[in-house]
């Protein structure tokens, strides 16, 4: 049974999801297990929850990040489908930290297996891609990927980034979208 979370949470809303943007308590709760984090959400928890590249290493440095109140909203995003009462979350969306110098950023993203193939993480992108061109010093929306994950590069293609070159580690490729083509 989970339970309605007991802070505010910054949600932004698309068709099938609600995006629940990071916040020290629930990384935290995440990294205390199912049940913690279900509590903290207001959700229900897979079992195999969390998705690739989201594993303690990874939530642990969400939960550095987010010491700084500007990186609030420029971390991770919870994805929970609308289609379950409560809802399920399902996977993540979010960006490794605030606008650079020239006002980059980068996203990323990571569905559970059984909710790929169905739409989720090129709406949420859309989604947060929006809610990043919304803020002024945002120029432009990168996300990298290795090029053999052809699902991957789909999603940055039907959101509107395009190839722009090799990434900033070896055999991964970068892609881009400006603020006045998205």
């Amino acid at each position: 049974m989970t339970s309605r979370p007991r802070h505010p949470l910054r949600v932004v809303e698309s068709r099938r999801l609600t995006l629940v943007a990071a916040t020290p308590e629930l990384v935290a709760a995440d990294l205390a297990g199912k049940a913690a984090f279900a509590g903290a959400l207001g959700a229900e928890v897979p079992d195999n929850w969390p998705p690739e590249f989201y594993e303690s290493t990874a939530m642990r440095w969400s939960l550095q990040q987010l010491k700084d109140p500007a990186e609030h909203g420029w971390s991770i995003w919870y994805l929970l489908t609308k289609k379950h009462d409560p809802p399920e979350v399902i996977g993540i969306c979010g960006f490794k930290g605030k606008p650079d110098a020239t006002g980059s950023v980068e996203i990323g993203y990571s569905i559970l297996k059984q909710f790929r193939v169905q739409g989720y993480a090129t709406e949420a992108v859309a989604r947060l891609v929006v809610w990043a061109f919304s803020h002024q010093n945002v120029t432009e929306v990168a996300a990298e990927t290795l090029p053999h994950l052809k699902q991957s590069i789909r999603v940055m293609e039907k959101n509107g980034l395009s190839f722009s070159g090799p990434g900033s580690e070896h055999g991964v490729v970068r892609y881009v979208v400006k603020k006045g083509s998205f």
